[in-house]
């Protein structure tokens, strides 16, 4: 076990090394200069976007709040909870900068999926909708370059498997369990897998309908209990920020029982656990928003970005400044314990039921959302007669994950993460152009819309 953690903690530093960086950096910032700030700017027009029926869709499986549910319930995770505490434990507190800088322009990255995923997406022999990267690397970027939506679905499967998908959420879940109640791991797993298999065999629809009443059950019990501790503690937030800032450029000094951390280490950790978390530029999200209906690539690219936003902008800050806060951030802890230590300190008696109920539904919405995008890019691969072998190997993987130690998860994680980018990151660079075009043709309408609107009211 020791051997195949030293392995794959060796092959994550290789992976998330300065050209994975560079990469998943400078594409986000690179369409953010070309798109000329649209997914900042047009927040506000995505908000409203959400709840808005697309009139002239004929095309679909779900609704644009449901595609986004599903897409948030594979996000929204354990890496809101364990994910940041371990960047923050590992690269100390300038890693939340970084998570933050890799979020802002991560938001570009992930409209372009959005909008490519609707622009390429196909209807399967079951007449539902399938998109995602694998297929607007194939019909986007053309037939010679099919080795490497291969490549992608395959490293999806992997990734549902063995990355953020079955494997981390069961350990994370089993772990806090274990911790709060007593409840034995394989328990965990066994109950687990019972319930994912019940949702995730009636497809695409179901998963949707159920992450749609999840996602904001979950949310809203995780950010209300962030928020009493901040509020709680609200003389201490200059202060944090500050270390957060400061940490992020000149490293941080060994203190307690953190051992020390460089600005390279903050930098990569940080980067390395928000795609974590937020997926912009894995590849992941696309799948789900390719299932929306719409007919506009566009407006279902701006309800996309709002992923990034929601997740790491919001939720994940939420959770850098409670560790911070209350002062646990360097004592030694790391995961989701560390999370948990601040709960308790910050919130004493219910602060690790909290703690222990996100994790719970965080991770059971992860896995669903997850097992939906490993049964896409399976179904690429090999069609639709490996689904259920898949969908078995999945549950067997959510029973494995929940007895395996922490440290070996996470390592097998970051490596099969950074696989999976790679060509999604080439795709979304080689169709740039494509996403310009009809972004430029979308908000040309809709200010003649607006226009027309004013006109008519005067």
């Amino acid at each position: 076990m020791a051997a195949l953690q030293e392995f794959f903690s060796s092959m994550s530093s290789l992976v998330w090394g300065p050209p994975m960086l560079i990469l998943l950096l400078g594409t986000g910032i690179y369409l953010t200069i070309r798109l000329k700030g649209v997914s900042i700017s047009k927040v506000p027009h995505a908000i409203t976007l959400i709840f808005k029926k697309d009139k002239n869709s004929s095309e679909g499986d779900v609704s644009a709040f449901e595609a986004l549910a599903t897409a948030l319930s594979s996000t929204i995770g354990t890496g809101n909870i364990a994910g940041v505490a371990t960047a923050i434990a590992v690269g100390g507190p300038g890693a939340a900068f970084w998570m933050w800088m890799a979020a802002l322009v991560g938001m570009a990255t992930k409209f372009a999926e959005g909008v490519l995923a609707v622009k390429y997406r196909v209807k399967n022999k079951a007449g539902e909708m399938a998109g995602g990267p694998m297929y607007y690397i194939q019909e986007g970027l053309g037939e010679k370059w099919k080795p490497l939506s291969i490549f992608f679905a395959a490293c999806g499967v992997m990734v549902a498997w063995l990355g953020i998908g079955a494997t981390v959420q069961a350990n994370s879940m089993a772990d806090a369990l274990n911790a709060n109640f007593g409840i034995k791991p394989l328990y965990t797993g066994i109950v687990l897998s019972i319930l994912v298999g019940a949702v995730v065999l009636g497809g695409i629809k179901r998963i949707a309908k159920v992450a749609s009443k999840i996602v904001p059950l979950m949310s809203v019990i995780y950010i209300g209990g962030t928020l009493y501790i901040i509020l709680s503690h609200i003389g201490e937030l200059p202060a944090a920020v500050g270390l957060i800032i400061n940490s992020a450029f000149n490293g941080q000094a060994a203190v307690g029982g953190f051992a020390g951390a460089g600005v390279m280490l903050a930098l990569r950790k940080g980067i390395s656990r928000g795609i974590f978390s937020n997926e912009a530029g894995l590849g992941s999200a696309p799948i789900a928003h390719a299932a929306a209906k719409t007919d506009s690539p566009v407006r279902q690219g701006l309800i996309a970005m709002l992923g990034t936003l929601i997740d790491t902008i919001i939720i994940c800050s939420l959770t850098t400044l409670t560790i911070i806060m209350t002062g646990v951030w360097n004592n030694g802890m790391t995961g989701a314990a560390l999370t948990t230590e601040a709960f308790n300190v910050g919130m004493p008696g219910p602060g690790g039921l909290v703690i222990a109920i996100g994790i719970i539904f965080f991770a059971f919405s992860t896995t669903l959302g997850w097992c939906y995008y490993g049964e896409k890019c399976i179904e690429y691969l090999l069609g639709t007669k490996a689904i259920k072998p898949y969908k078995f190997i999945y549950i067997l993987c959510i029973l494995m994950g929940a007895t395996v130690k922490l440290e070996l998860i996470w390592a097998i994680s970051d490596v099969v993460n950074g696989l999976m980018a790679f060509p999604n990151l080439v795709a979304l660079l080689g169709l740039s152009g494509v996403v310009i075009s009809m972004t430029k043709d979308y908000f040309n309408n809709v200010d003649i819309k607006e226009s027309e609107e004013l006109k008519t009211i005067a």
